[in-house]
């Protein structure tokens, strides 16, 4: 029996029975998982198993010390029925940085793309229809298990994945919504950034809920050096639009995002505009027509304005997107979805019987 929990509430589903464009950005035990284990210097082969529930020492450094990184992509159902998978590699190459600064073995990158054609192949029913809006999103995970007390890296790890059909992050789309500067860090110079772990996404949680009590959809935060320039926007990085330029943020405190890696080059190589990385100080923001947020979870969400104590920062429009927004996630989703050409190595297409 597969059980959804929304609103507090469990409810039987199947992929039969499912509300594909109800959904929100939630959490379905799909039935299938894939795992491997670290052991005595070297990694399993992994499986299909179908227990969710993980059982691990007490004593594992990933409850203590936050030794665990995970990773974030999707499964896209096209107009003729393929499963495609969007730069997979990228995110496996992206684990394995964040393995290393952690002291934990990576994953391989080759297992890792083949481990997420395993589990969604074997998770095929659950991905939603094209049209609906919905995708199948993955998560690997990375952690560390074993019996450890001292603040030393474990010696045993869990490799991961689940998959769970999605609806939007944002439940207004493409709809803008307004932003809220933090007082907050999101991270610490020099430390773990640019690297997707937890501690990250925990010390998130306080802005984040101060953020939407006033009315804001998310947190923005600064540099944490000088808290002068604009960094993330929540859990999804930001970008700006000025004078046709796409404009992004640049700093080793930023997680890498693929959505945005992708969109600069669509942006210089489909909409033939200039591309730049830099710093985006707050009061540069008077000087942009559009800005949004852009990450795998989000897409892109535009982002109507943002305030910084007593100004607000207005953009296009407050109910519509901009048109390079609009164009922009045409282009990548288009693509994702298969009504767009992908650029050469950008797809790939999971294989099921």
């Amino acid at each position: 029996m597969i059980l959804y929990r929304k609103d507090d509430t469990m409810t039987q589903v199947t992929p039969e029975t499912i509300k594909w464009d109800d959904l929100d950005f939630g959490y379905i035990d799909t039935g299938k998982k894939y795992r491997a284990y670290y052991k005595d210097g070297k990694w399993s082969k992994g499986q299909i198993e179908t227990n969710k529930d993980i059982t691990i020492s007490e004593a594992s450094t990933a409850l203590h010390y936050g030794q665990q990184a995970f990773e974030g992509l999707k499964a896209y159902k096209t107009k003729t029925g393929d499963i495609q998978l969007f730069r997979p590699e990228l995110n496996a190459r992206r684990m394995i940085d964040s393995a290393n600064k952690l002291l934990m073995p990576a994953y391989p990158e080759e297992d890792f793309v083949e481990a997420i054609h395993e589990v969604v192949k074997a998770n095929a029913a659950w991905v939603p229809p094209y049209g609906s809006g919905a995708t199948l999103y993955i998560r690997p995970l990375l952690i560390g298990i074993g019996d450890i007390v001292g603040v030393q890296p474990a010696k045993e790890y869990l490799f991961s994945i689940f998959v769970t059909p999605v609806g939007l992050y944002f439940k207004g789309g493409l709809k803008p919504s307004k932003f809220v500067v933090s007082d907050y860090d999101r991270a610490a110079p020099l430390g773990t950034g640019a690297n997707k772990v937890g501690g990250n996404y925990a010390s998130s949680y306080q802005p984040g809920k101060l953020a939407k009590d006033q009315g804001y959809s998310d947190a923005i935060y600064l540099d944490p050096t000088t808290h002068t320039k604009i960094e993330e926007v929540g859990s999804a990085n930001f970008y700006g639009i000025k004078n046709n330029t796409f404009i992004t943020p640049k700093s080793p405190s930023i997680l890498p995002s693929i959505t945005k890696r992708s969109l600069l080059w669509l942006a210089e190589n489909r909409l033939g505009m200039a591309v730049e990385e830099g710093d985006i100080y707050l009061d540069d923001l008077k000087h942009f027509s559009e800005a949004g947020a852009m990450g795998t979870a989000a897409v892109i969400s535009p982002i109507a304005s943002i305030t910084h104590q007593d100004r607000e920062y207005k953009f296009h429009s407050e109910t519509e997107p901009g048109p390079v927004t609009k164009k922009l996630y045409d282009e990548l989703t288009g693509i994702q979805f298969g009504t767009v050409e992908a650029p050469e190595g950008w797809i790939q297409v999971v294989k099921v019987d």
